[in-house]
């Protein structure tokens, strides 16, 4: 067990000392719904206290984030630490992944229960299990997936969402044929044993018969480079299972989750879908998908090209990633995850000759947060609002975690981030925690990083200086029948969608219609901390409530990215293509 003596003793108990009592003074707290100057005091692991002239206890650290940002810790919906797939093995396990998360700014990571087919899934949750609890640095929760259907699966599912195994959500594949595939019957029945038992399906969203003969064609003409892997699957086969998920849902009266979704065609799909389904429908999206692009699958080198193979693919349109933010701004797509699962250069070597036989899978777990700010909040596309709304409280509260996590609020967990809009450092493979030896975001150059990373009241990066626990992080039972998911009323039409970029004009910047100071400048409309009920499926934006006559605006406050970061080069300009009210879509 790998201890930072100055967090626990001997025996793993953490010591009573000023390192469970902290205080975040002068910084510029944010939610998902607004910001606000105020001071965060964390006790126990919890926090106490928000607001200004706090009464705190001697012996209390202080930490000035005078000109940060504190933000509640990312929740990486998306991980997959010690999982054995086409014969290999991922480089990071559950110390060195969530290592490396803690690094980035997440502090809940949601791995995923992988049976094999045949294999009880209830053996397979005891071996994540017992993989996990002695090696987490940060908090942790597990998704289960269903490989295979039966009525014995049923049952354990059954038993999974129990009290004493705190499973809320299953994931099933429409690819990945004669492994992890079911096909549409038996979709149908788990999509349906999930709606009785109020949990959430999530669908890895390919045709994964159109795929296999995809394979067989190319490889059959001799293409065996890693670029066969993109052309085996392009955009239109992950559109058509996006769509036919979203039918099978609606046949089953089932709210759905469809993780990792890569391409302008299935964003499309998803929301021309759902308007018309009778639940809500959640979107996911990668790092990678905003960080690069598929245009890496043509590079000479193996070494390279491999490296970037997951599923589904990078695109090879440019305009891609630009298009995911904008998703992600808009409400189209609710979460950004990493889907973290790396392999050594040796494991990709395994498909030198054969394309299919690359193990899927890329980093993001560590510079997932960096790199959506860089592509979404400096070029505004997105507010800091939006951006704790997709890294972290959306999870929060399609996995019912909320308000224990994803929030910045007094009883919350103390998973704080203080954010650094300034720090700016290059990503290298050479630098970066991770055990893998290649970075899909080598040399990007980003700015804005945390400089404090808090676990449950702990400062395990401290001003640049990563120092974790190996077993620190608590397993987090995610309760079925989630309030946000199922129990939430749609919201009404005559509300007015919040619009979280800014709108240009030619001598400014215009914001719900009022002018600014200049290009630049990225003002937020804050709302205030009460009241403030999130009346749909989906997160910012969203209706705002007005204020009862004579009630303080709690949030009567401004911030500019523009101001903060004065002086840099990396933000001239706001590139913004949409009129005055933005083009937000709702889920229904």
């Amino acid at each position: 067990m790998t201890v930072d003596p100055t967090a626990t003793n001997v025996t793993g108990v953490v010591i009573k000392s000023s390192q469970n009592r902290l205080l975040i003074k002068n910084g510029k707290v944010v939610n998902e719904d607004g910001m606000e100057d105020t001071d965060v005091y964390i006790e126990d692991g919890i926090i106490k206290q928000v607001g200004r002239n706090l009464i705190i206890p001697g012996g209390t650290r202080t930490i000035d984030a005078t000109g940060k940002l504190v933000m509640p810790g990312g929740i990486d919906p998306h991980t997959h630490f010690e999982l054995e797939m086409m014969g290999a093995k991922t480089a990071d396990d559950f110390y060195k992944g969530t290592r490396a998360a803690v690094a980035g700014g997440t502090t809940t990571v949601i791995d995923f229960v992988l049976p094999q087919k045949g294999q009880s899934l209830l053996d397979a949750y005891a071996n994540w299990r017992q993989k996990a609890d002695g090696k987490v640095c940060c908090d942790y929760g597990l998704h289960v997936g269903v490989t295979w259907w039966s009525p014995s699966v049923k049952k354990e599912m059954q038993q999974l969402v129990s009290e004493q195994y705190g499973v809320n959500s299953f994931k099933m594949f429409m690819a990945y044929k004669d492994a992890w595939m079911l096909d549409d019957y038996d979709l149908y029945c788990a999509f349906e044993a999930c709606a009785e038992l109020r949990a959430l399906p999530q669908v890895h969203a390919e045709n994964g018969n159109i795929i296999a003969r995809n394979t067989e064609k190319l490889l059959a003409a001799g293409v065996t480079a890693p670029v066969g892997h993109q052309l085996s699957r392009d955009e239109e086969v992950e559109a058509e299972a996006v769509n036919r998920a979203c039918v099978i849902a609606n046949q089953a009266n089932t709210p759905l989750y469809i993780v990792h979704m890569m391409s302008k065609s299935a964003v499309q799909a998803l929301r021309a879908a759902r308007r018309k389904q009778k639940q809500p429908v959640y979107g996911e999206t990668l790092a990678a998908t905003v960080g690069t692009d598929g245009s890496h699958y043509r590079n000479a080198c193996f070494r390279h090209a491999a490296a970037h193979v997951l599923s589904p693919p990078l695109r090879p349109d440019p305009s891609t990633p630009e298009a995911i933010v904008e998703a992600l701004a808009n409400d189209d797509l609710q979460l950004i995850g990493s889907d973290n699962c790396t392999f050594r250069e040796q494991d990709k070597q395994l498909g030198k000759d054969n394309f299919s036989k690359i193990p899927n899978g890329v980093n993001g777990v560590e510079d997932r947060m960096a790199i959506l700010w860089q592509k979404a909040v400096n070029t505004g596309i997105m507010d800091p609002c939006r951006f704790v709304a997709v890294t972290s409280s959306n999870a929060a509260k399609v996995f019912n975690l909320w308000p224990q996590k994803g929030r910045i609020a007094v009883n919350s967990d103390a998973d704080v981030v203080v954010w650094d809009p300034r720090l700016e450092r290059t990503i290298t493979a050479a630098a970066h925690r991770q055990a893998v030896d290649f970075n899909i975001f080598e040399g990007q150059h980003v700015v804005g990083s945390p400089q404090y990373v808090i676990v449950n009241g702990r400062v395990c990066l401290d001003d640049g200086d990563l120092r974790v626990a190996e077993g620190f992080g608590r397993f987090l039972k995610t309760p079925a029948n989630c309030p946000y998911v199922f129990g939430e009323e749609k919201g009404s039409e005559d509300e007015a969608p919040v619009d979280h970029r800014p709108l240009e004009t030619p001598n400014g910047t215009v914001r719900n219609g009022t002018p600014t100071s200049g290009l630049a400048e990225l003002t937020i409309v804050n709302k205030q901390l009460e009241g403030m009920g999130v009346s749909s499926g989906c997160s910012t934006p969203t209706g705002r409530k007005m204020r009862e006559p004579g009630q303080r605006n709690l949030q009567n406050s401004t911030f500019s990215i523009s101001k903060e970061v004065e002086g840099l080069d990396t933000k001239t300009s706001v590139r913004v293509r949409n009129p005055p009210g933005g083009k937000s879509s709702g889920l229904w």
